[in-house]
C-alpha cells in the first residue's frame, strides 16, 4: 500500500484504500458499515426497517440454497504463489465492448427505495464514478430515465470510462458515458415488453439479460410470515409500469384498483417463458439496437447450458450463472459447483457472467478461475445502501481493495493467472454452523 511506490499496469491502485481507513482511524474517523459480511448484514438489521430487512435477505423456504452458494467458496481453497511480481496488476477485463477496470458488476436489484430514499440513483452514481458496469431490474423502484441521467452524470464527472460508444447498426439517442446494463423479466403483453426494451436502449442500456428462473415468486418463509410484499402496499416499486406510456395506456386506468398490476403482469407474472419466446424477444431487441449482446440469466444446469449452445448459434451472447441468490428453489446446487462444467460446455462461445454468493475479493478470484468471465455482486452493496449513498460506495471500494491485495499477496498479477490450478477442492469440508450468513430472527 505504499503510495510512493507507483503500482505498474492499467488498474487503479485500489488497495491504498484500506491505507486511507487506517490513516482516517486516529482522527477518530471510522467506516460507515462494517467491511466484514456478516458484521455488514448485522448493521443493514439496524439501519433498514424490519420488513426492508428481511426483503434484502430473504431466501427460498430454508436458505439451504443460499447456505450452498457460500460453502461451495469455502470448498476452493486459493494455492498462493510467493515471490511473484505483483507490483505490477492488471484486473481490468472487458465485457461486450467495455473494457472496465475490474471484473465486478453492480447485479440488478429490484424496489431499492425499501433500503434508501434515493434509491436505484445511489448504485448508479456509485457504479458510474467507479467505473463498473450497472445492471438496472425491471422491478426497480425508479425509472429508466432518472436512473441513466444519475449514471451519467457521475460518469461524466469521474471522466474515467473507457467503454465503446460507436456501434454498428441501429443508433440509441442517448450514449452512455459508461457501462450499464439492463435486466428484464419478460411481460406478459410483448407490446409492453418492447416499450421497456425501446426505453432501456434509447437511453443508453446497451446489454439485456432476460431473467429465466423467476416465473413467479419463491416461496419465501420470512416474508410470508409477515406479508411482506412492498409491491403490493402501494406505488413503492410500480415507477417502472407507471413511467411507461404503453403500460399505462393499455392497463393504467386498472393501476388504481389494483396497486399490484404491474408486478403481477409484468415481472413475475406466473407464467413460465419458453425458448421460443425468449428467442421471439431476443429478435427483437437485435433488430433494436443493431445486434447489440443479448444474455439469458438464471442458468444453472449443464444440460440447459448445452441448449444455450444452439441458443448462441441464432445470437445470443452470454448467460448469467445464478440461482437468483437462492432466492428461488430451495435446496439446489449452488452456482459455483455447476459454474466449471457450464464454463467447460460454452465458455468457449460465449461470456459467462457469474451471480450468488459473491462476498469477498477471494471469492471473485474463485469464479473467475472457473470460468466466469466477470461476476456480479448484489446483497452487498444492498447492505451497504442501507447507511446511504456512501455505505454503497464505501462497500463497492472495500471488495475492490480486498481483490486488488488478495491478488497481490496471493502471487496473482493478472485475471489470465486465474485458473483452476491455483484452486484446490475439498469436498468434505464443511462451514460451521452459522458461517454461511448472520440468522434471519
Amino acid at each position: 500500500m505504499d503510495p510512493y511506490n507507483k503500482q505498474q499496469g492499467p488498474s487503479p491502485h485500489y488497495s491504498l484504500y484500506q491505507r486511507e481507513l487506517f490513516k482516517n482511524g486516529p482522527q477518530g474517523k471510522l467506516p460507515i458499515v462494517s467491511t466484514h459480511p456478516s458484521k455488514l448484514q448485522h448493521d443493514a438489521r439496524n439501519n433498514l426497517t424490519d420488513n426492508g430487512y428481511r426483503y434484502a435477505c430473504s431466501n427460498a423456504g430454508m436458505g439451504w440454497t443460499n447456505h450452498a452458494n457460500r460453502e461451495a467458496f469455502y470448498k476452493h481453497r486459493i494455492i498462493p504463489s510467493t515471490l511473484q511480481d505483483t507490483n505490477t496488476r492488471d484486473l481490468t477485463t472487458t465485457i461486450f465492448d467495455h473494457k472496465i477496470p475490474a471484473p465486478i458488476l453492480f447485479a440488478p436489484i429490484g424496489i431499492n427505495k425499501i433500503y434508501h430514499p434515493r434509491g436505484e440513483l445511489a448504485p448508479a452514481t456509485v457504479a458510474g464514478e467507479l467505473g463498473l458496469p450497472y445492471c438496472l431490474s425491471t422491478a426497480s423502484s425508479t425509472s429508466i430515465e432518472a436512473v441513466a441521467a444519475e449514471h451519467d452524470k457521475a460518469a461524466s464527472v469521474k471522466n474515467e470510462s473507457n467503454s465503446v460508444n460507436e456501434y454498428s447498426g441501429s443508433k440509441r439517442h442517448v450514449e452512455s458515458n459508461g457501462p450499464r446494463f439492463f435486466q428484464l423479466y419478460a411481460s406478459q403483453d410483448n407490446e409492453v415488453t418492447e416499450s421497456i426494451l425501446t426505453r432501456a436502449w434509447t437511453n443508453g442500456f446497451d446489454a439485456c439479460m432476460i431473467t429465466t428462473d423467476t416465473p413467479q415468486l419463491g416461496y419465501r418463509f420470512t416474508d410470508v410470515d409477515r406479508s411482506n410484499y412492498a409491491f403490493y402496499g402501494g406505488n413503492l416499486g410500480n415507477e417502472m409500469g407507471e413511467s411507461d406510456p404503453v403500460f399505462m395506456r393499455k392497463y393504467g386506468y386498472e393501476v388504481g384498483k389494483d396497486p399490484g398490476r404491474w408486478i403481477d403482469h409484468s415481472v413475475w407474472h406466473g407464467k413460465p417463458l419458453t425458448w421460443s419466446e425468449v428467442e421471439g424477444i431476443k429478435n427483437f431487441w437485435k433488430k433494436l439496437t443493431g445486434g447489440r449482446p443479448f444474455l439469458i440469466k438464471g442458468v444453472q444446469s449443464v444440460a440447459d447450458a448445452e441448449k444455450f449452445i444452439q441458443a448462441v448459434s441464432i445470437g445470443c451472447d452470454g448467460i448469467v450463472v445464478t440461482n437468483h441468490a437462492g432466492r428461488q428453489v430451495d435446496g439446489a446446487v449452488g452456482s459455483l459447483e455447476v459454474l466449471p462444467d457450464i464454463s467447460k460446455a460454452v465458455g468457449h462461445r460465449c461470456t459467462i457472467l457469474f451471480d450468488s454468493g459473491i462476498r469477498t475479493g477471494s471469492d471473485v478470484m474463485k469464479a473467475v478461475a472457473l470460468g466466469a468471465h466477470a461476476v456480479m455482486v448484489g446483497r452487498m452493496w444492498i447492505w451497504g445502501l442501507s447507511a446511504g449513498e456512501a455505505g454503497c460506495r464505501h462497500v463497492m471500494k472495500s471488495l475492490l481493495a480486498d481483490l486488488d491485495i488478495t491478488m497481490t499477496v496471493g502471487g496473482f498479477q493478472s485475471l489470465k493467472d486465474l485458473s483452476p490450478a491455483m484452486l484446490k477442492y475439498d469436498p468434505y469440508a464443511q462451514m460451521p454452523p452459522g458461517a454461511a450468513e448472520p440468522s434471519m430472527f
